[in-house]
């Protein structure tokens, strides 16, 4: 694990309470390609955010009734070359990766501590600008391995929900947020160490083709490959540890004969072909 204990923190205290999640991304070169996937997919609809003030990207979204939402990013048409270059999940976007990363929400709780955060904003096609500050957690990529914080500047309901209501009500928010691991033994340690979680709960998922450990009570599940050639192994490799799959919290409580079992719970997967990310739906959680 490239995660050093001492080095471990930016922001101070984090514990099990605050892992309230604000939103997940998935990243790929075109933002209308992963649009039309996701709707198709899924059947929700998605609503454009607008630019980012970095020149690079994107976005698209689909909010739930619980404030979280998915976020869909992808490279602005005219996008200034060098700013994707320079772009933390240039990786995950030009390599149309799905999973890139999670933030979750600083509450006034979480005291910033460190490393400055970084300013953020971007414009919404209605003219109305938003604007944020991110810091992350540990010294890894933004997001991936452990979530990064965001706390608004403007109101943050401008920011989820663009036409004053959630994009859909056909799932109440993300449940769970699967983080595939080299070491589950190690990322279990610092996930401790680091949001001060009880042990986890474990299970091998013969579907998933991994171990997994939760932390119940929370939306964090860590999966390691339970083989040496598995997709997930593949997926680490070209990416490096981080999000594998979303899991959302249904509203009605999803029945299918193609239900498997998860932890306390089932979920129901969407056809990953056609989505080109793993995107499941919770049963009773």
């Amino acid at each position: 694990m490239r995660y050093s204990s001492i080095l471990l923190l930016t922001i101070l205290p984090v514990c099990a309470a605050d892992l309230k999640i604000d939103h997940v991304t998935v990243a790929g070169a075109k933002l209308e390609a992963l649009r039309t996937a996701f709707t198709t997919a899924t059947g929700f609809p998605t609503e454009y955010g607008g630019r980012h003030a970095n020149h690079a990207t994107e976005m698209a979204l689909t909010s739930f009734p619980d404030g979280s939402y998915i976020e869909l990013m992808g490279i602005q048409a005219q996008a200034d070359p060098s700013a994707v270059a320079a772009h933390e999940w240039r990786k995950f976007l030009e390599g149309n990766a799905g999973p890139c990363a999670f933030a979750i929400r600083a509450g006034s709780s979480i005291v910033l501590a460190g490393k400055p955060p970084q300013r953020g904003g971007r414009t919404r096609p209605d003219g109305t600008r938003l604007e944020w500050k991110i810091s992350n957690i540990g010294t890894g990529i933004r997001g991936t391995f452990f979530p990064f914080l965001i706390r608004d500047l403007t109101p943050r309901d401008k920011r989820v929900y663009p036409q004053g209501k959630p994009t859909t009500d056909r799932a109440s928010g993300i449940g769970e947020v699967v983080i595939g691991v080299r070491d589950l033994e190690a990322a279990i340690a610092l996930y401790r160490n680091t949001f001060q979680l009880p042990t986890p709960k474990k299970e091998h998922n013969a579907q998933f083709g991994a171990d997994l450990a939760w932390f119940a009570g929370t939306p964090i599940v860590l999966a390691q490959a339970a083989g040496g050639d598995s997709w997930l192994t593949e997926r680490i490799a070209k990416f490096g540890e981080g999000p594998c799959a979303f899991l959302l919290k249904s509203a009605s409580g999803p029945t299918a004969a193609n239900a498997s079992p998860w932890f306390d719970t089932t979920v129901v997967w969407t056809n990953r072909q056609r989505l080109g990310l793993r995107l499941g739906f919770l049963s009773g959680r």
